[in-house]
């Protein structure tokens, strides 16, 4: 099976928020069609300050100060 995205969290959160505006709806569809854990994917970012905004549709940092 081919790995989809990537482990770094910069490079995830650049990939997941490309395809959220360009493919898809909503951060389910984008884990179901992945086949991604979304609690894991969204526990990734909020290592380096991200949090889904479901009415943006993308994640967005939530605090300036970056966690290590």
């Amino acid at each position: 099976m081919r790995k989809i995205l990537p482990d770094d969290p910069l490079l995830l959160m650049s990939v997941v928020n490309t395809k959220l505006r360009d493919a898809y709806a909503s951060l389910d569809a984008l884990c179901e069609d992945l086949n991604a854990d979304r609690a894991a994917l969204e526990a990734k970012l909020a290592e380096i300050g991200y949090s889904y905004d479901q009415q943006r549709n993308q994640f967005v940092i939530y605090s300036k100060e970056r966690r290590p």
